[in-house]
């Protein structure tokens, strides 16, 4: 494999996530900053090295830097690197899109949908970025746990791009012996994936949390599966790219990983536990929660039919009784499986 020179990268948001794909762009040799919004946190991990709020227990690189400071941190980097949640990422667009370099790389890895205007994050990108970075733009998902791959166990991801160049760069910019990158140009269909999965898998985890069995995820799964194609390519995304690595991959990984904190929500609804009451006890973020409701109503925007999105959606936002949404998903009319 190719080396690619080694560039000034910068990730924004010190999740799990930003903070493993930050050590693996240091580790590779790019000169790497991490910023994070929270001032003490940046002040720990230059002080011990170790993300010990949202990556407790792996050793960051010593040649990995640290900002609190969004202006600076993006101002000269050849790549910025997006890893925030994406209900707060207009507000950081906003905040940094004055200060990239021209011809600066923004490669998004959030995974959601803004519940105000029900946009993917590169339709945000598309109305915040001037005009002039926009072919400069790529978006990275697919299966892949954060710890796991601090851990270097491997993983195979997506790298997706209007133009298959940049698509091939950021593939360049990430792959390493453990962390394998593909390309794609179908960024809809690739962002989409990434969002939805969130969704089912809060519903695999309720399954779960029931008391149900195999057969009853792997109904969800298969089933969640055509409704996050039904809706990608009422969004223009193409079908072929949910049955890849950023749709069926990442499906498959959230819905069954001990790792995945969508299923460990969706257990503990199954469990009886409120949905205030489960995040009162989460520091990281969930973001299926939130894109429950964004897909609900892109959904019915579009005139789509998702009814696991929309159980979903009833037992979050309107107290519905877990097993009675169980019910009423299986007594729906019946038809064929193509639909």
């Amino acid at each position: 494999m190719k080396q690619k020179t080694a560039s000034k990268c910068t990730v924004i948001g010190a999740g799990s996530w930003g903070t493993t794909l930050a050590q693996l762009l240091a580790e590779k040799g790019h000169l790497t900053t991490l910023w994070a919004y929270e001032t003490d946190l940046v002040e720990r991990m230059r002080l011990n090295g170790e993300n010990d709020l949202y990556l407790p227990g792996i050793k960051l690189s010593a040649q990995l830097k640290f900002s609190e400071d969004l202006a600076s941190a993006v101002s000269e980097a050849d790549m910025v690197l997006l890893v925030c949640p994406s209900q707060v990422m207009r507000a950081v667009l906003k905040g940094l899109v004055e200060h990239l370099a021209p011809g600066a790389l923004l490669v998004s890895a959030a995974k959601g949908i803004e519940n105000d205007s029900l946009k993917l994050m590169s339709e945000l990108i598309d109305e915040l970025v001037p005009d002039h970075l926009h072919k400069r733009v790529g978006f990275l998902s697919g299966p892949s746990f954060a710890r796991e791959v601090a851990e270097r166990i491997p993983t195979a991801v997506v790298a997706a791009a209007a133009d298959l160049r940049v698509a091939a760069e950021i593939q360049q910019i990430f792959t390493t012996d453990y962390f394998r990158v593909y390309t794609h140009d179908d960024i809809i269909g690739v962002e989409l994936g990434g969002a939805m999965k969130n969704v089912i898998a809060l519903a695999a985890g309720v399954s779960d949390g029931l008391g149900f069995g195999y057969n009853s995820r792997a109904a969800l799964i298969t089933r969640g599966l055509a409704e996050m194609t039904r809706l990608g390519i009422a969004l223009g995304g193409a079908s072929p790219t949910f049955a890849g690595l950023s749709g069926m991959g990442d499906l498959v990984l959230t819905c069954t990983g001990d790792l995945s904190r969508n299923r460990s929500v969706g257990i503990e609804l199954g469990r009886g536990k409120t949905l205030t009451e489960i995040m009162a006890g989460m520091q990281m973020v969930a973001e299926g929660v939130k894109t429950t409701i964004s897909a609900y109503q892109l959904a019915q925007r579009l005139q789509v039919e998702v009814p696991i999105i929309e159980q979903m959606y009833l037992i979050l936002y309107e107290n519905k009784d877990p097993r009675q949404a169980v019910t009423d998903l299986m007594l729906r009319d019946l038809g064929p499986e193509t639909v």
